[in-house]
């Protein structure tokens, strides 16, 4: 393995869901050099390349598809709030959440569909029907979110911001 592509992988398993711009920032590597030497990786399956609500990720090949989207997710700031909420206070009211998350309540189901879709989170209903939000897998979810700097992910989301929506060039694997 190249110089380049030992470097990149690393770069992925230490920063699991990190977006195409964010590798050639952090790098500091030209975006055709990255656009190459990730497809070789993604080839080889030293990387795994996945695609969730729109946005291009990088992993480990180790990492099981669960805790990629969960990773990916995790990335988006408003469902990386929901995480922590839940993961501080076990459950949470969706109305009283999109209060101290201070987001729409549309923007919060949003979010939320997602997490559930991926069985990260569940909706539970009580007897009068109310739902109360609740992670569906607390322990692996923790776990996981453990290995992952908040601060880094965020910073890398809002760097993959600025310089547009954080994918790969259309031609790049």
């Amino acid at each position: 393995m190249t110089e380049t592509r030992t470097q990149i992988r690393t770069y992925v398993d230490s920063h699991p869901g990190v977006h195409f711009n964010g590798l050639v920032r952090s790098l500091d590597l030209a975006p055709g050099q990255v656009q190459h030497h990730v497809r070789r990786l993604v080839e080889a399956e030293a990387v795994v390349r996945e695609e969730f609500y729109g946005r291009t990720h990088y992993y480990s090949p180790g990492l099981t598809e669960w805790e990629r989207a969960t990773v990916a997710l995790y990335h988006r700031g408003t469902a990386r709030e929901v995480l922590e909420a839940l993961l501080e206070d076990e459950e949470a009211r969706p109305a009283a959440l999109a209060e101290d998350l201070d987001v729409a309540r549309s923007t919060l189901e949003w979010h939320v569909g997602h997490l559930e879709a991926e069985g990260v989170v569940e909706k539970r209903r009580d007897i009068r029907n109310r739902v109360t939000l609740v992670l569906d897998r607390p322990a692996a979810t923790a776990a996981l979110l453990s290995r992952l700097d908040a601060d880094a992910v965020a910073a890398m989301e809002r760097n993959a911001d600025a310089a547009g929506t954080g994918e790969a060039p259309v031609d790049a694997d």
